[in-house]
């Protein structure tokens, strides 16, 4: 097996003298033929960022609409204008057009379009600011205060919707504009290809090492029951079948129509180099329940899908390796109990 490495390494000498040449440099950095199967999967799944940004932008405007609907008049008097009837109307109406963003933000794998709706409501909210420093008879220090926070978080809106807009055009955007979330995760396993594809391709086996799954019957012709756990004591369930199988390298995936959660993906397997074991790649798409809003729950309590198959991977790498998995005292207990196991 050819080294992934070409060329040859620098000395200590060479790195404090300056003469030799960098970690970075073109003699020294790994082959393209190791680098390109990483590349490739780097660049179906690149995005531009913007959506942390997005989020804390969405929770601020749901905190502020809230505030603007529970007390116009308080919010009245710091942007100094007058509290009467009508400005109390008029930040009710502003606070519900807030929360509404807010949550047209929160709910959507890709808020672009949320974002510059942010946008247009900053222009307005703008607008009606001039208006009141135009006005005399308000306090127009506190409406300068709030015109210089408006247009602080306006930059900040702009520079969301902005990155957003600059998603390249890939699968994975294309599936999440629809609600479906993509992830991927890997782990490499101390054991032969064979093994480890035989016992994955036995899907009874999963519930010993995915702790969500109650139950896999494996109904024939490639098709499959599964039973999951769900929040509030409560299961969903689904059939999957097999799409594409190619043995010791591949299976994929897709559950049917009809069921509660839809998900499908593909579990690539190839030796590991210098014969360590064998690399598990888990390419996964699903549609949360509740969208964005209840994908973000999930992972509050480490109930969401991507985590839930990352925890499952080292499970199974336990499995594989010594043959069980090893929790502690505080995975079985739910909620207090005793410090000495039973």
């Amino acid at each position: 097996m050819a080294p992934p490495f070409e060329g040859r390494t620098t000395t200590s000498a060479e790195e404090r003298d300056g003469s030799g040449q960098s970690a970075l440099a073109p003699s020294i950095r790994p082959r393209k033929s190791t680098i390109q199967p990483y590349q490739r999967l780097a660049d179906a799944d690149k995005g531009t960022g913007g959506e942390s940004l997005a989020n804390f932008l969405g929770l601020f405007s749901i905190g502020l609409g809230l505030a603007q609907v529970a007390m116009p008049g308080a919010m009245s008097n710091v942007v100094g204008v007058k509290d009467d009837d009508q400005h109390r109307m008029l930040m009710r109406l502003l606070g519900l057009r807030e929360i509404s963003h807010g949550v047209a933000v929160l709910s959507n794998q890709q808020p672009e379009k949320p974002m510059w709706s942010r946008v247009a409501g900053d222009v307005l909210d703008l607008a009606l600011l001039g208006g009141a420093l135009a006005n005399s008879d308000n306090d127009r220090g506190r409406t300068l205060f709030a015109t210089a926070n408006v247009l602080a978080v306006t930059a900040l809106d702009v520079m969301a919707a902005k990155t957003l807009s600059k998603q390249p055009d890939t699968p994975v955007h294309q599936a999440a504009d629809h609600g479906i979330v993509h992830t991927r995760k890997a782990i490499t396993v101390g054991a032969p290809v064979e093994a480890v594809y035989a016992f994955w391709r036995d899907f009874e086996n999963f519930p010993r090492f995915m702790r969500h799954l109650e139950s896999v019957t494996d109904m024939g012709n490639g098709r499959s029951h599964w039973v999951a756990k769900a929040p509030a004591g409560k299961s969903v369930e689904w059939d999957a079948e097999i799409t594409d199988e190619r043995e010791n390298e591949l299976i994929a995936w897709a559950s049917l129509e009809g069921s509660d959660v839809y998900n499908a993906g593909t579990v690539r397997f190839r030796a590991a180099p210098k014969d360590y074991g064998t690399e598990i790649r888990v390419d996964l798409e699903y549609k949360p329940p509740f969208g964005k809003i209840g994908s973000k729950l999930a992972m509050m309590f480490r109930e969401e899908p991507g985590q839930q198959t990352e925890d499952s991977l080292r499970q199974f790498k336990q499995l594989m390796e010594i043959g069980d998995v090893v929790v502690s005292d505080a995975t079985r207990a739910k909620g207090p109990h005793s410090a000495q196991p039973n």
